[in-house]
C-alpha cells in the first residue's frame, strides 16, 4: 500500500494517480478474500476494532483537537464544528456501533428466494457482496468507523476518503479499524483510507480507480454530492441534502406537536434528519401556530416565515424563496401556513429532497394518505424526524441515507451493501 503523506503535502499528479490505482488494486484483492471470510472472522475484526477505539481514545481526541484548532482558525460555522467534534461519549458510541454491527446476522449467503421450474431446475437468489465501495465524506470523522464496519460486515472492501477538515481524526480512527483487521487475520487493505487530502484524489475515485470500484457513496454537502453524481463513472448511492419537513394538521395534539417539532429540529441541528421546514394547516393556525413558533424561538431556533407566521411573533423574519429549499444544518427553520394536506404534500414535492418528512396528526386517514403519497425515502407519523438513522432502524448504523430510487433507498445498512446472484441446480437438463 502507498505510504501515507502529510496533509500539507502535494503529490505530483502522476504519483497520486499511481498511488490511488495501487490502493484500488489492493482493495480489489482484499474484496475477494472478504467475500469468502467466515462470519466469525468478520465479527472478531469488528470487536477488536471496538476495543482499539476505547484503548486509543486519548490518541483520537488529540488528533481531533488538531482538526478542531484548524477549523476554528478558518472561522467555520458552529454546526460544522459540532459535526467535527469528538468527545469520550462519541468515541464510546462509535465503539458500541462497531459491536452492534458485529452482532448483526451475516448478510452474505442469505437465500432471498427459491423456486423450482417445470423442467426441474431449482433456482436460488443468494445475497453476495457488492465488491469494493468508495466512500467520500466531509466533516464527520465517525463515518470512518461506521462505513468501514458496515462494508466489512457485508463482505465488501472499502476505500474511505474523509474530508481535509477531519484528516487527523479520521486517520486515528482508521488505525483502530486496521488493528481489528490484523487481529482477525484479514488483509489490511479491506478497509483502506486515502492518504491524500487533495481534490484530485476524489477525481481519481470518481474515475473508478482503473475499474477497482464498484460503487461510490458520497456523504456531505450538496456541492460534493452534485460533483459525484456529475463526474462519477461508477454507480452512485445518492445521498442528497435533507430538506426535511414537519407538517402539523388541525387534529394534532399541541403538546405532542411541540415535543416532536423541537426534537426534530433541535436535538442535533447538524444531522441530515433535522427538520428544516415547518408546515401548519390553516385550520390549525389559530390554535397551534403561535405556541409552536414560540417553542422554537424559546429553544434558540431562528424562524423565517411567510406572512401568516410573521403575524404571530415579531421575532420571525421573512422567508425567501430560497428558504423553502434550504438545508440549514443549524438552529434555523422556515415556517409556512398551508391550506390543507394536499397543499402540504404539494409543497414537499416541490421543495423537498425526498429524504425524510413527517406528519403530526390524530387523523389516521390523513396519516395514511401522507405516508402513501409523500415520495420520500422515510416518511413518519407522529415521530421525530431524527429517527432517520440506520442505527435507529436496527441496522447497526448506516453508510448514508440514499434518496435515489435504484437498489438502495433510505438508510443504507449491511443488507443494502449486498447484491445477489442466482444459483441454479439441475440434473442434466438441456434447453430445446
Amino acid at each position: 500500500m502507498s505510504k501515507p503523506v502529510k496533509l500539507e503535502s502535494v503529490a505530483p499528479a502522476a504519483d497520486l494517480r499511481a498511488a490511488m490505482r495501487a490502493l484500488g488494486a489492493e482493495a480489489r484483492a482484499a474484496a475477494r478474500a472478504l467475500a469468502n471470510a467466515p462470519a466469525e472472522t468478520k465479527t472478531l475484526a469488528l470487536t477488536a476494532a471496538a476495543e482499539a477505539l476505547r484503548a486509543r481514545a486519548g490518541e483520537i481526541l488529540a488528533a481531533n483537537a488538531r482538526d478542531l484548532e484548524a477549523a476554528r482558525a478558518k472561522g467555520l460555522a458552529g454546526s460544522f464544528i459540532d459535526r467535527l467534534t469528538l468527545d469520550p461519549g462519541r468515541i464510546e458510541a462509535m465503539a458500541r456501533g462497531l459491536e452492534e454491527v458485529a452482532a448483526l446476522p451475516d448478510p452474505v449467503g442469505r437465500v432471498l428466494a427459491t423456486f423450482t421450474r417445470p423442467n426441474g431446475l431449482t433456482i436460488e437468489r443468494v445475497a453476495t457482496p457488492l465488491g469494493v465501495i468508495g466512500v467520500i465524506y466531509e466533516s464527520r470523522p465517525n463515518v470512518t468507523a461506521d462505513a468501514g464496519a458496515l462494508c466489512l460486515k457485508a463482505g465488501d472492501a472499502a476505500i474511505l476518503r474523509g474530508g481535509s477538515d477531519s484528516f487527523h481524526s479520521s486517520a486515528a480512527i482508521h488505525a483502530c479499524l486496521t488493528a481489528g483487521l490484523k487481529a482477525a487475520g484479514l488483509p489490511e487493505a479491506a478497509i483502506a483510507r486515502v492518504p491524500f487530502a487533495s481534490r484530485e484524489a476524489v477525481g481519481e475515485m470518481l474515475e473508478g480507480l482503473g475499474g477497482a470500484l464498484d460503487v461510490i457513496v458520497p456523504r456531505g454537502g450538496k456541492s460534493l454530492v452534485e460533483r459525484v453524481q456529475r463526474e462519477a463513472r461508477v454507480p452512485v448511492f445518492a445521498h442528497l441534502e435533507g430538506v426535511v419537513h414537519v407538517y402539523v394538521d388541525a387534529t394534532a395534539d399541541l403538546d405532542k406537536a411541540k415535543r416532536l417539532l423541537i426534537n426534530s429540529k433541535m436535538r442535533r441541528t447538524g444531522v441530515c434528519g433535522a427538520a428544516e421546514t415547518l408546515l401548519v394547516e390553516r385550520a390549525a393556525a389559530p390554535r397551534l401556530l403561535r405556541p409552536l413558533i414560540e417553542a422554537l424561538l424559546e429553544a434558540g431556533c431562528a424562524v423565517r416565515g411567510d406572512e401568516a407566521t410573521r403575524a404571530v411573533d415579531k421575532r420571525v423574519t421573512a422567508a425567501s424563496e430560497a428558504d423553502w429549499r434550504a438545508e440549514y444544518l443549524d438552529a434555523i427553520i422556515s415556517a409556512k401556513v398551508v391550506e390543507n394536506l394536499d397543499a402540504a404534500i404539494a409543497h414537499i414535492e416541490t421543495y423537498g429532497s425526498h429524504h425524510t418528512d413527517c406528519i403530526v396528526t390524530e387523523d389516521k386517514a390523513a396519516a395514511e394518505k401522507f405516508l402513501k403519497q409523500v415520495d420520500s425515502a422515510i416518511v413518519l407519523h407522529n415521530a421525530s424526524t431524527q429517527f432517520a438513522d440506520g442505527g435507529e432502524f436496527g441496522f447497526g448504523g448506516e453508510i448514508g441515507i440514499a434518496t435515489g430510487r435504484m437498489h438502495a433507498r433510505g438508510p443504507v445498512g449491511v443488507e443494502q451493501l449486498c447484491t445477489f446472484k442466482y444459483r441454479v441446480r439441475g440434473d442434466g437438463q438441456t434447453r430445446a
